[in-house]
């Protein structure tokens, strides 16, 4: 990480990731190859990446507020089984060899485009959300289980996150979405200290890559409480169909 071009790129690259997981998800299948190629080891990019996302994500979560769009204390109940699973999934991570990184990264990235453009569709109404007894002790569950991957890798995790909301607990898209932003941060906050623990952290260019995340992040959270949930699926639309048209002709 020597050439001085490559940290105009990472604010860039940072941007672009923190406007797609604020809006939608998998960012990360962005910035965790472009950290690779640029000479991190797999298990440091995936340590530094969280560095951006927590700035993204604290970013984000206060455009929303800002508008005055919470999902609190569901999101927080969410986020503190997210944390514990993600304890385990950030040891699981820093103890991975790079080449076995590399072959999960680019499994998960398949596996994720696949259930987003093969999926169910999304409506972009619901009348009543259900947040509480079994569909929240459901949720509950799932998002520990969704903490686990999260702590191990992250990428694609978001758009499990509004397919679950959205269809279990009947959460609009960008209701789905705030509770999406809040989870992460709590949760990253605990992988990130294991990462940095394990010095498994490149706090410079971590910083760098949150310059772009942050920015991205802040400018989608308002802009997406403004345009409403048909912008939202649009936009998952086109993340879709970018990813896809990535894998199949750049992997």
């Amino acid at each position: 990480m020597e050439e001085w071009y490559h940290y105009p790129l990472l604010i860039a690259v940072g941007f672009a990731v923190g406007f797609i997981n604020t809006l939608a998800g998998g960012g990360s299948l962005l910035s965790l190859p472009v950290l690779i190629f640029l000479g991190l080891p797999p298990s440091v990019a995936n340590g530094t990446n969280r560095v951006a996302i927590i700035i993204q994500t604290t970013m984000a979560t206060a455009g929303f507020k800002s508008k005055g769009v919470s999902t609190f204390p569901f999101n927080a109940y969410l986020g503190i089984a997210s944390l514990l699973g993600s304890i385990i999934g950030a040891y699981i991570a820093v103890d991975i060899s790079g080449a076995v990184f590399n072959r999960v990264l680019a499994i998960v990235m398949i596996i994720v485009v696949l259930i987003i453009v093969f999926g169910p569709k999304m409506n972009t109404v619901y009348a009543h959300e259900r947040l509480t007894g079994k569909y929240l002790w459901s949720a509950i569950i799932v998002f520990f289980l969704f903490g686990i991957y999260g702590g191990f890798i992250n990428a694609g995790l978001g758009f499990l996150m509004m397919l679950f909301l959205h269809y279990v607990n009947q959460m609009t898209l960008l209701r789905a979405n705030v509770t999406k932003v809040v989870v992460v941060l709590i949760y990253m906050l605990s992988a990130l200290v294991v990462f940095a623990l394990n010095d498994k952290v490149n706090w410079k260019i971590g910083f760098i890559l949150a310059i772009g995340n942050g920015t991205g992040a802040w400018i989608a959270s308002r802009f997406s409480v403004k345009k409403g949930d048909g912008f939202i699926k649009i936009f998952l639309m086109i993340v879709v169909v970018a990813m896809a048209i990535r894998l199949w002709f750049f992997m």
